[in-house]
């Protein structure tokens, strides 16, 4: 049957599309069943689509679930998006809302140390001002860490928050003592401006690890859409405590560390939560011994629980024990060494100086992830066949630095025989090998 209307072409795609289907006499009317939802879609004259909704089955429940995950959520999720991001969430909403809570005790008791008396509702607005009038001297100090928040955002979120608390911690307890409220409330303001940048500089590394299908936009949008939602919750109930529980001192000092440790605690499990794909030196280190132990690759979602939040920096002796960052100076003695050693890696960008302990990592300017993991494993299967061969040190004549030495040639031959499967598997696990984040760490140049 021939028509008039130009939308008639697209009609049987959209037709496929739909579980069920009723057609209707007009050609530009059409009815879709999908699960409990029955639809009417209409095509007017000026050829705009008009959706109906002509029957909804579901509990009601069932409406406002699915309402909230689409206004706050990825679309497509769960699929859209990488394991842990349920996790992340639900503890970054814990907390926001805590954060929000403790920001109106901490304000009311600053304004009270001032010799105001202000309404909690007062309070909420002043904070407000307080956080962004301390946002210009935050971005000053930390304006020269922005490579270090790159190689451990983990690590430095956890720390924005710790100094949030500290902060506000300090202006809880301004009117303990007033003769020191400018003191107290300047340092306590300075930490929470330096909280503000850490938190931001780190926000993007952190929703790029849970992007999947290209939605970046979209999962930042909806994870500040969650954040604004129980911030606002959390002033809510910031407002109720200070009227009543935490009117007086004693109820401040009693509440406030409760919800800076649910605000800590929030937060660490969101990191824990989170698989970062970017290579630094705790994950090299980690990617490097599982892959020695049993051949495999781990995927960022596998090393999440184990990385050390606290300790990135801690030398792992099933990788090698390698330390990047050292300077050449410093980890060459004797420019006899630096002479030997520059021409045994002469075709690499990267140097490696064997110590009893340790392995200095030394990387070129130019060098990538790829250069760095070509290195690491050089000095992890020089450890690996120094041990298993019986060198390292069992008569006492030789240093365990020497024996690894010995056995450096082979070691660079095993690693260009296994490299390319090693790496082949890195990039099919979502890791990003372009790069290698090893903060401000130092690197030489010829």
């Amino acid at each position: 049957m021939a028509s008039d209307c130009p939308e008639e072409k697209d009609a049987p795609a959209m037709l496929l599309e739909a579980p069920k289907l009723h057609l209707n006499r007009r050609p530009n009317i059409w009815i879709e069943t999908e699960g409990d939802i029955t639809r009417q879609y209409t095509f007017d004259s000026n050829a705009l689509l008009s959706v109906k909704v002509l029957d909804d089955s579901r509990p009601i429940i069932r409406r406002v679930v699915d309402s909230f995950l689409n206004k706050f959520f990825p679309l497509g999720y769960p699929n859209s998006v990488e394991e842990g991001y349920f996790t992340y969430t639900k503890f970054r909403a814990l907390q926001h809302f805590s954060s929000a809570a403790v920001s109106v005790l901490s304000t009311q008791s600053l304004l009270f140390a001032a010799g105001l008396r202000p309404t909690p509702a007062q309070a909420t607005v002043v904070s407000w001002v307080l956080k962004d009038g301390m946002q210009h001297m935050g971005k000053l100090i930390c304006s020269n860490m922005g490579a270090r928040m790159d190689s451990e955002p983990k690590r430095w979120r956890i720390l924005a928050d710790v100094l949030y608390d500290l902060g506000t911690g300090l202006e809880v307890l301004s009117p303990v003592c007033p003769q020191l409220f400018l003191e107290m409330a300047g340092l306590g303001n300075f930490a929470k401006g330096m909280a503000v940048v850490a938190a931001r500089a780190t926000r993007l590394p952190i929703y790029s690890s849970f992007a999947k299908e290209g939605n970046l936009s979209d999962l930042y949008a909806k994870g500040e859409a969650i954040s604004t939602l129980f911030n606002i919750v959390g002033l809510g109930v910031g407002i109720q405590l200070a009227s009543t529980v935490c009117s007086s001192m004693q109820g401040k000092l009693v509440v406030t560390p409760l919800l800076s440790l649910v605000h800590i605690y929030s937060v660490t499990q969101q990191m824990r939560a989170t698989p970062i794909n970017t290579l630094n030196p705790q994950r090299t280190a980690m990617l490097v011994a599982d892959f020695l132990k049993s051949g495999t690759v781990s995927r960022p979602a596998d090393l999440r629980y184990r990385e050390n939040l606290i300790f990135p920096l801690k030398l792992i002796e099933d990788a090698g024990s390698v330390q990047v960052g050292r300077s050449l100076r410093k980890a060459v003695e004797k420019p006899s060494k630096l002479k030997q050693i520059k021409e045994k890696f002469k075709r690499e960008r990267f140097l490696i100086c064997f110590k009893d302990t340790s392995t200095d990592l030394v990387l070129e300017h130019a060098a990538t992830g790829e250069d760095a993991l070509r290195g690491w494993l050089v000095a992890a299967y020089a450890a690996e066949m120094s041990r298993s061969n019986g060198l390292c040190n069992s008569s006492g004549r030789y240093s365990a630095g020497f024996m690894k030495e010995v056995v450096l040639d082979d070691a660079y031959e095993k690693m260009e025989k296994l490299f390319p499967s090693f790496v082949t598997g890195l990039k099919e696990k979502g890791w990003y090998t372009d790069l290698f984040l090893d903060g401000t760490g130092s690197r030489f140049a010829w």
